[in-house]
């Protein structure tokens, strides 16, 4: 990517990678359908196959696939958008450090803030710009870290995220969207801020490889076995949130499962198919979000989820996130949380180890029309509604002082 290209800029260059690497995996493509065109016939004949008709599959095959496209794959990605010596040093050093908070190593607290989705590049490298402010103003309390999130699980139907549609118009340009995604990772661990990311498949985590330094697993999906394998091999740190419907057993039951080895059918780097084996991930813990009911951040709820935790033999590190249903959909309510924490953590509470905060330029949220997109306001969400940065710094500032205030009391 070029050194001067302009947030503006992004997608277009993006654009034109993309269609320069689908060119190319199509030739690939070509070439591998006339080499097994070649050579499967010989491996028939050894294993005795007769030579039989084909059947009409009609209907039974691919019956509500209306296109099958060529995309990138994560190597070509990587080849033609290579990672900096800047960038893999934020991603190094964030992880160790969020790890050795996780682990009581390291006194500060982890913030994990920002948009509650990316959708406008610009808007996401000037937010970068003032988290890179506030990782300096306060570097000695906390390790920030950006929400970077590119993909957005629904409920129902909706704008998928960045990744699956970066013109925002229903164009559905996955190519595009995932260059881009790696375009603007890179970006912004350039300017020295680790990222935060939300992977809801096999295949994307693939495309930012060596770039995310925490991956949070949402409520949707702390339920689903194969997400807690796949994170079972994740080089970055992972959290659990609790399920929408409340259930802390669920994360418990998904850091269980992520910190043990498994074997499953994954996909390489070139976007082939392979069987992947993994050591186990123990950076897992609870992220507690609150659910349809209300609230689960106040210290009985905290109290509550140690002594889960501690009844699996698990270590008693707890993530808060102040937005959903800890702020009952109220983007406004995450001040009160952030407070109600920063009493906790300057009272000596020691299982609170990191908070997340849904904040962007602008306060609010906005709807997206895929017609208009242009209509858009710039530096505010497309999905949940957020806090804007004068709200932001006050916060960060509060929980630095509750983290001077922890250590204080020893």
């Amino acid at each position: 990517m070029p050194e001067a290209l302009l947030p503006d800029a992004l997608l277009d260059e993006a654009t034109r990678i993309a269609d320069l690497l689908v060119e190319v995996q199509t030739r690939v493509n070509a070439q591998i359908d006339a080499a097994l065109v070649e050579l499967l016939p010989e491996v028939a004949q050894q294993l005795g196959v007769a030579d039989v008709p084909p059947v009409d599959l009609s209907g039974l095959v691919n019956a509500r696939i209306t296109a099958l496209s060529v995309v990138v794959t994560p190597a070509a990605v990587a080849s033609v958008v290579p990672l900096t010596d800047a960038s893999v040093a934020t991603t190094r050093a964030a992880r160790r450090a969020v790890t050795d908070v996780l682990a009581g190593e390291d006194d500060r607290l982890v913030v994990i803030a920002g948009p509650c989705s990316i959708h406008d590049p610009a808007a996401a490298l000037e937010y970068a710009g003032f988290l890179a402010r506030m990782r300096e103003r306060h570097g000695d309390d906390l390790e920030i870290v950006m929400r970077t999130y590119t993909e957005k699980p629904r409920t129902e139907v909706d704008w998928k995220g960045f990744a699956y549609d970066p013109f925002l118009d229903g164009s559905s340009r996955i190519s595009v969207g995932l260059v881009a995604t790696r375009m603007l990772m890179c970006r912004i661990t350039e300017l020295g801020v680790p990222v935060a990311a939300e992977p809801l498949n096999a295949l994307t985590p693939q495309y930012v490889n060596g770039l995310v330094t925490y991956n949070g697993v949402g409520a949707r999906n702390v339920t689903d076995q194969t997400a807690r394998e796949r994170v079972s091999g994740f080089s970055s740190v992972v959290g659990f949130k609790n399920s929408p419907e409340g259930s802390i057993d669920a994360a418990i039951q998904a850091i269980v499962a992520a910190r043990a080895p498994h074997e499953f059918l994954g996909v390489d780097a070139h976007g082939v198919s392979a069987q992947l084996s993994t050591t186990g991930n123990d950076t897992g813990h609870v992220i507690l979000r609150g659910d349809k009911a209300g609230p689960n951040y106040s210290a009985a709820h905290i109290a509550a989820t140690r002594a889960k935790l501690a009844a699996r033999g698990l270590p008693e590190v707890i993530v808060v996130d102040a937005s959903h249903g800890n702020s009952q959909k109220d983007h406004r309510r995450q001040v009160e949380v952030v407070r109600d924490l920063a009493a906790q953590i300057a009272g000596g509470e020691p299982a609170i180890r990191g908070v997340m905060v849904e904040s962007n330029l602008v306060e609010g949220r906005q709807d997206l029309d895929q017609r208009h997109p242009e209509r858009l306001a710039y530096g505010c969400s497309v999905t949940d509604a957020c806090v804007d940065l004068a709200t932001t710094e006050d916060l960060l500032a509060g929980l630095a002082a509750a983290t001077r205030a922890r250590r204080e009391r020893g």
